[in-house]
Order: structure tokens, then C-alpha cells, then sequence
């Protein structure tokens, strides 16, 4: 169906981000589905932790209220959603490698690709997860998947094979950001790993490097609940770090020397703490790796002869690639990846903020990922 055909009077459900604390679904008119542009229905879409970030301190990523982001001219309340799947049911005129009633993955980053600007230098060397001028779709850019239908570029699709459920592809995103930091770290098969914090990416983490053939994987988190869910997920050792001394007789990083000789290869800090970032430094190897996955609310302190004396790196990584996407996808298709056990819940689009939003600032340690179905 040509966007001529779709009627200018549809309405779609969709949440909005007013402003810091204030989310409403509402009803809204149909986006047009312009040239090189695809509309689709949307299947399942993830909470994320930052949606749950803007809701109680927001706008961070979305232009300030009376603002517009400058590439995307978006501008308050946006629909929000940035970890979604589902089936497309209008295709553009320009668009001839999609077709209706395909299963896709939203990807949701834009760089000058989208904008028909010139390209900065990181875009110009094929390095467009750090453009200079960077949006994300339900931040600051539009087609937020927290509604029944939206309107995405084309290029953001990317299709699903028949055997990965549009369950498991809400949740290719987060998986997604977790393979691009594994293969930015530098990992190679047979290596051991530390990671820091039991989060959702965390957890990616650990679930793509049981896939990828680690040796040995560490994870050290202080919440009960996240504790069983890291050893469920296929983690030789997890400790809590606080409690270390007092169960183990010695700190956690000689406690993850003691389960690895020398150090592990490389460490995965998804917490962002100095205290996470110190275990990190002092649990790696002579020429190891420290990979920093986490965004920091503060600036953390650093002695650089903790790195220089042993030639250790600290590196960081952020966002991802297409080729991240289909990695994954492709890991789904085999059968090689459970991605879906990332699952804690599914609540429909009518319960979001109270079953999604709130759950997640009140009971957040219950909760790996809670998908919302419209």
C-alpha cells in the first residue's frame, strides 16, 4: 500500500514524554509515511533504562522544552521507544527492498546518512555510531515504538528471518550494544571475563560470551535477585562485592584472582562506580583489557600508574553497528542464543506507566527487561 492510500484521519496509541515526570498516552493522527520511509505495526518494544532515566530526570537526551533537535526537528513531548520489533504494513515510494507484511527489527540510530548533510569524520570513515550529530528514534528523533503503529526511515529496518519471534527481536538492541563492546574490547575465544553489574547489558553480555566461547566468566553484583538471575544466565563465578570479605575472607578482586591465575583478560565495567571501576583495574591482567560499558553520573578518580606500570587499557565503547544487529539476528536464527530469557514480564501498551515505568523505579530488582505488547 503507497502512502497515498492511508487514510490522513488514522489514529495510533502512543506515550508521550511531556517532561521530566510526565508521561501520557494519548491519541494521536498517523505520521505520513513519506518516499524513503516504511510503516510499521509495532509487535513487542523494550523498556529501556534510559526511558526510565528521562521519565524522572528528564529531558537529558530530548531537546529542552521551547527546543528542537537541530538535525531531526524533533521537539517535547515525543513518543518514546527505542527497542522495538515488528511487521510492516505501508511501504514508501523510493522503498523496494522491504514489502509489507515483513517482520523487521527497528534499528534506531541516526547519523548524516539520515539528514542528506555532509558527512563529519567519524561518518566519513564508516564510523557512524559516534557521529557528530547522533539522534536515537523515541529520544530525539521521531518513530518512538511505544505505540501500535509508527513511521521509521527504511534504512533503520532490518528484516528478521522466519524462525526469530518478534519477542526475541525487541530485545536485538540491547544485544546488539552488548556485541559491539565485546568485539570493541578485542575478545577472542578462550579468553576469562570479569563483568561488573548484573544489569540488562550486563546480562547481554554474559549470554552472548557463553555463544561466543569464553572461558571463564566472573560477575559481581550486590542485588539477590540479579545474583540468581547472572547464574541462570550461565556464569562460572558471581559474587557481591560488598559482602566479599565477609563471606570470603578477602576482597573481590582477590577473590577473582583466585578463581583466575594473573587476572582475567578482560573486564567489563557496566556499573560506572569507582568502586566497580577499581575492582575492574585490579582484577585485570599484566597487558589486559578494562572496557567501559557504563554511562557515568559523575566523573570517577583514576591513578594512571595503575595502568602504565602493568600496560594495562582502558577503553570505552558505545552504541553499535548494523553488523552488530545481524550478528545477533543471525545467533537467534541458529539457535545459539536465548535471548528471550531476558524476558521478566509483558504488559500492554494501557499499562505502561504504571506496569512498566513505575514497576521499574519501585521493584527494579525484579526485572531483567519488561517488553510492552500494543
Amino acid at each position: 500500500m503507497s502512502s497515498a492510500t492511508q487514510t490522513q484521519t488514522e489514529q495510533v496509541t502512543a506515550l508521550r514524554f511531556h517532561k521530566r515526570g510526565d508521561l501520557r498516552l494519548e491519541q494521536l493522527d498517523a505520521l505520513p509515511c513519506g518516499p524513503d520511509d516504511v510503516r510499521v505495526k509495532v509487535a513487542y518494544s523494550g523498556i529501556c533504562g534510559t526511558d526510565v532515566t528521562e521519565y524522572v530526570g528528564g529531558p537529558i537526551f530530548p531537546p529542552q522544552e521551547g527546543h528542537f533537535n537541530p538535525y531531526t526537528g524533533v521537539s517535547l513531548p515525543i513518543v518514546m521507544g527505542h527497542e522495538f520489533s515488528g511487521v510492516i504494513c505501508e511501504v514508501g515510494s523510493n522503498v523496494n527492498h522491504l514489502k509489507v507484511d515483513q517482520t523487521v527489527v527497528i534499528s534506531p540510530a541516526y547519523d548524516h546518512r539520515h539528514y542528506g548533510t555532509e558527512f563529519c569524520e567519524p561518518c566519513k570513515n564508516e564510523r557512524f555510531n559516534i557521529c557528530d550529530a547522533s539522534a536515537t528514534i523515541g529520544l530525539n528523533a521521531p518513530g518512538g515504538g511505544f505505540c501500535n503503529k509508527t513511521v521509521v526511515k527504511a534504512m533503520n529496518c532490518i528484516p528478521l528471518p522466519p524462525n526469530v519471534s518478534l519477542k526475541a527481536a525487541a530485545l536485538i538492541e540491547p544485544l546488539a550494544i552488548a556485541r559491539h563492546c565485546i568485539t570493541t574490547s578485542g575478545f577472542k575465544k578462550g579468553q576469562s571475563v570479569l563483568i561488573c553489574g548484573a544489569g540488562p547489558i550486563g546480562l547481554a553480555i554474559l549470554l552472548l560470551l557463553r555463544v561466543l566461547g569464553a572461558y571463564k566468566v566472573i560477575v559481581t553484583e550486590v542485588l539477590d535477585s540479579r545474583i540468581g538471575q547472572a547464574r541462570s544466565f550461565g556464569a562460572d563465578v558471581v559474587m557481591n562485592p560488598i559482602k566479599a570479605e565477609e563471606t570470603l575472607g578477602m576482597s573481590a578482586a582477590e577473590a577473582v584472582l583466585g578463581h583466575v591465575k594473573g587476572g582475567v583478560d578482560i573486564a567489563y565495567d557496566c556499573i560506572g562506580f569507582q568502586s566497580t571501576l577499581d575492582l575492574s583495574i585490579a582484577s585485570v591482567r599484566p597487558a589486559g583489557m578494562i572496557f567501559n560499558v557504563a554511562i557515568h553520573k559523575k566523573p570517577l578518580s583514576l591513578n594512571l600508574n595503575d595502568l602504565s606500570m602493568k600496560e594495562k587499557k582502558l577503553m570505552g565503547g558505545i552504541c553499535f553497528f548494523r553488523e552488530d544487529f545481524e550478528v545477533v539476528i543471525g545467533m537467534l536464527a541458529e539457535g545459539n542464543l536465548n535471548a528471550e530469557q531476558m524476558i521478566t514480564s509483558i504488559i500492554p501498551l494501557s499499562n505502561i506507566i504504571k506496569g512498566g515505568f513505575e514497576e521499574l523505579l519501585h521493584n527494579r530488582e525484579a526485572h531483567v527487561k519488561i517488553l510492552i505488547k500494543p
